[in-house]
């Protein structure tokens, strides 16, 4: 990938590390790194399932302040598609991913961790869309995604006033789902997706695209999403696989093939 955001694989799970110390800021070389990882994690076939990990200190304590400063609107204007782009195509990992995180997740790194579908948090973790105390709102999916994933009530309160919410906070409102102690995080992350290493992968990749895009669409048409996902998975062969498992009454013994 490049010096500031790695990707490796093992057993079936791509882990995207980011790796720009002190507090793995998101600077423009992050935000390209990042959307590279995704592309690589989307394509390969010996990839089940993603965490994104910011390391045993610090998730990521948000974008590149010092590099955003002098920048104009015109500047703006143009980066911030790059900057959401890079976000939306970790969301767009068509794979279970789970954030790993453990101290801050701040501003773009809490907004990288709502891009993925879990969230597993070390106890001392603290998440926050801080933005508004810059002058800013969040630019990197946070207005969108915090509201969708704990309801609007609780987004405004957290954007409005730029707190931190510590992990056990963070567990009740939904934020995360599962607190751990941190030097178990990654391990947990790892443990949350390596169920769908080896399972039925166009199934969980046509269930994921008919949950997030019908999020995005009323309900009418949340559930034509599905029913072509639903008609599209007949396909595959791993849908021969499970039904005759099935009906010989083997449930729970088909041996995918993730195609």
């Amino acid at each position: 990938m490049s010096d500031v955001v790695t990707f490796e694989v093992q057993e079936g799970i791509g882990t995207i590390g980011l790796n720009r110390p002190p507090m793995n800021a998101l600077n423009f070389a992050v935000q390209d790194g990042l959307a590279a990882a995704a592309h690589e994690a989307t394509n390969r076939k010996d990839v089940a399932a993603v965490v994104v990990y910011g390391g045993e200190r610090v998730f990521a304590a948000g974008a590149d302040v010092k590099e955003m400063q002098p920048m104009s609107y015109t500047d703006m204007v143009d980066r911030s598609v790059a900057l959401q782009a890079a976000l939306t195509a970790i969301a767009r990992i068509p794979k279970p991913t789970v954030a790993a995180i453990t101290g801050y997740a701040l501003g773009a790194g809490c907004e990288l961790t709502l891009a993925c579908d879990f969230r597993v948090a070390a106890e001392n973790a603290k998440l926050g869309q801080p933005e508004i105390l810059l002058g800013l709102i969040p630019g990197a999916g946070g207005t969108q995604r915090l509201s969708r994933l704990v309801g609007p009530a609780r987004a405004k309160d957290m954007i409005f006033t730029g707190r931190f919410v510590s992990a056990q906070e963070a567990l009740a409102m939904g934020l995360v789902d599962e607190v751990v102690a941190p030097d178990e995080v990654y391990a947990a992350a790892r443990r949350r997706v390596e169920r769908y290493v080896g399972g039925p992968a166009y199934a969980i990749r046509a269930a994921k695209e008919a949950i997030d895009r019908g999020l995005e669409v009323d309900l009418e048409t949340g559930l034509e999403i599905e029913r072509m996902q639903f008609v599209g998975i007949f396909a595959t062969r791993d849908r021969d696989i499970g039904m005759a498992a099935f009906v010989e009454h083997a449930e729970g013994t088909a041996q995918f093939e993730g195609r």
